[in-house]
């Protein structure tokens, strides 16, 4: 009996990656609520609890399908950690910088809107 090779010929048993809108160190804000925030990490799909994902009304709640992104964000009375839909979030085009006291740990500077990397692993 021959051996045959059985590999398949698409992937169709998994969803199609597709690349994220956002980079690391840009600067964004929210669709809907008032923060912004720099991106430092990037979920391909939803990776947080179900817990979470159930807290948000069933109308606004984001799609899994998509990139999530982990913002250093402010908004006028605090600073926190995000996680956030990309489907939610558009490009700061304000060029001001981000007055999360965690910024420094993650990135160099500002330019042009977008901060520079400390080149270092996150994980």
């Amino acid at each position: 009996m021959e051996f045959e090779n059985k590999l398949p010929t698409r992937l169709s048993n998994y969803p199609p990656m597709r690349e994220a809108k956002f980079a690391i160190g840009q600067v964004v804000k929210h669709r809907i609520y008032p923060f912004r925030g720099v991106i430092f990490d990037v979920d391909p799909v939803f990776a947080n609890t179900e817990e979470w994902l159930s807290s948000i009304p069933e109308e606004v709640r984001p799609r899994r399908d998509q990139p999530f992104y982990h913002l250093l964000a402010e908004n006028a009375q605090t600073t926190y950690v995000a996680y956030v839909s990309e489907q939610n979030l558009l490009p700061d085009e304000t060029g001001k910088p981000v007055s999360h006291p965690q910024v420094p740990q993650f990135f160099k500077e500002l330019k042009r809107g977008h901060y520079v990397s400390r080149d270092r692993a996150l994980h």
